[in-house]
């Protein structure tokens, strides 16, 4: 007989007039990665959430190993076995490792004591699945894959059986992402049962054994993940047959819009991140910028867009010098036809406080169709952001919505539609379906391709391979802050790897 480690039975939940789960039935095998896929707002962390604790069902029944329980708050979800790792990390950021595992379960009246068994605990754990990280480490000054593990160590720290997983790998570089899946799998070896949040379909087949899919708060389908398709799931997320290639044309490149010469740019330590990189990108064409995180992009694409100071160098935008090292700054770039979808919209691209309609002028708020002089106007700012609203599909269609409140996928249309709508001359993108689902996906890149061929030059910044060479109709690789090959939309994903990895352009041309 099948042993499930979590039934959950005719859950439903709402919030005010807008109800995140329907009738909700899923049951999760003990020992098995079970994968539940949605687009963005399908109700999959709500659901989550009920299970852990942070919210309460209003109505259904759950039961772990079996039993019928009531979980009020996640202590309760824990003392049954139950862990969660968040998307947005809950780590304390000046602690070390071990201070952050230990808080909240000191277990001893006396600290001392209970950081020694904590810390030999924590030994065992790391050496029985893999999860080696210093346990004095500050957690700030570790790698987001670290910081994960430290999540994951929490959890089995606490006792969990069942580890929930809420997009995983929305922070990490494919060989993080690799590296993780390799841990779920021992740890399903060891009898752990997970549960994996994620709207990546390549990782839901590569990684879970069974995959539910959730569409506008329902649970639509279960299938065993052998007996199914990327094809299937998709079509199962959104409703619909969804392109899983991006259908362009040929590009057309006219006049160079952005040069960049010589380029150098230290980090605020003193360590030079980007060394030396000069490239051009014309109107009407995509440069795509590969490279694992870390290498340099994120410098390279701050300082054209004003950000950071650069060290030394040039940056022309349509024939014209840019002061990178010193008088450059995002609010003048913007009024020479530069638009910026930076890659962490939380922290560079949107205030989370303000409604949906304040964001989409955010930056170009002092132009004269939303500034009266003194006063905004709120109307016209209102009527603007519900356009936008429309034309890019934006979930739910409400402007006066405060943004947290929208899904990453649609907080991200939020800033595509306030860059794009500016009709720049030059489009610097970062990372653009960072934690966006695949209906999503398909709109961005639609509407990437569609700047194309209006004639802006785009340049494009993803640590996704099959998003560059997708969209790019020139790539970029760039490692240790250098650019060390340049290649077609036609290389192949080993090639790119390789020089990603640092292996030399001429060495990778020996090799083909």
């Amino acid at each position: 007989m099948v042993e499930y480690a979590i039934e959950l039975e005719g859950i439903n939940k709402s919030f005010g007039p807008v109800r995140a789960n329907r009738d909700i039935d899923l049951s999760i095998e003990r020992g098995t990665i079970h994968g539940i896929i949605g687009e963005n707002g399908a109700g999959k962390s709500t659901l989550m959430s009920i299970l852990y604790g942070f919210y309460q069902a209003d109505s259904g029944k759950i039961r772990v190993a079996g039993k019928q329980t009531v979980i009020n708050t996640p202590n309760d979800a824990i003392d049954l076995g139950i862990g969660m790792v968040h998307q947005h990390f809950m780590l304390v950021e000046n602690f070390t490792v071990l201070e952050n595992v230990m808080l909240g379960a000191e277990g001893a009246q006396l600290l001392s004591g209970g950081i020694a068994r904590a810390r030999a605990e924590l030994e065992r754990l790391e050496q029985e699945y893999s999860l080696e990280v210093d346990p004095d480490a500050i957690i700030e000054e570790l790698p987001v894959g670290l910081q994960q593990r430290v999540e994951i160590l929490k959890a089995l720290y606490r006792g969990a059986d069942t580890l929930i997983l809420d997009e995983p790998t929305g922070v990490l570089t494919p060989a993080e992402a690799e590296h993780l899946f390799a841990i779920l799998r021992q740890l399903k070896e060891q009898g752990k049962t997970i549960v994996l949040i994620t709207h990546k379909l390549r990782e839901i087949m590569s990684v879970t054994d069974n995959v539910s899919v959730m569409r506008q708060g329902t649970m639509v389908a279960t299938r065993r993940t052998a007996e199914t398709s990327v094809e299937e799931l998709a079509e199962l997320m959104v409703g619909r047959r969804v392109l899983l290639r991006v259908d362009k044309g040929e590009a057309d490149p006219g006049d160079t819009k952005l040069k960049v010469e010589n380029l150098t740019v230290k980090d605020a330590r003193g360590v030079t991140m980007v060394n030396d990189v000069s490239f051009e990108v014309r109107a009407g064409e995509i440069v795509g910028i590969a490279g694992v995180a870390g290498n340099g992009q994120s410098h390279l694409i701050e300082a054209i867009t004003g950000i950071r100071p650069a060290l030394r160098g040039k940056v022309l935008l349509d024939g014209a010098p840019i002061d990178v090292t010193g008088d450059a700054d995002p609010a003048m770039l913007r009024t020479r036809g530069m638009a910026h979808v930076p890659e962490d919209r939380h922290h560079m691209g949107l205030v989370l406080a303000f409604e949906q309609n304040e964001n989409s002028i955010l930056g170009y708020h002092n132009k004269p169709e939303y500034n009266a002089g003194a006063m905004l106007k709120i109307e016209d700012i209102r009527a603007d952001a519900a356009r936008k609203i429309e034309k890019y599909d934006i979930r739910p269609p409400n402007p006066r919505l405060k943004t947290a409140n929208f899904s990453g996928g649609n907080q991200q249309k939020i800033v595509l539609a306030r860059e794009m709508e500016q009709d720049p001359t030059v489009l610097v993108v970062g990372q653009p379906t960072r934690g966006v689902d695949v209906g999503a996906i398909e709109f961005i890149h639609n509407r990437i391709i569609e700047m194309r061929d209006q004639g802006k030059a785009v340049l494009l910044v993803s640590v996704e391979l099959d998003e560059i060479r997708s969209l790019a109709d020139r790539i970029l690789v760039m490692f240790a802050g250098r650019v060390v090959g340049e290649r077609g939309p036609e290389a192949t994903e080993g090639e790119l790897g390789l020089l990603m990895a640092g292996v030399e352009d001429g060495q990778v041309k020996a090799a083909e």
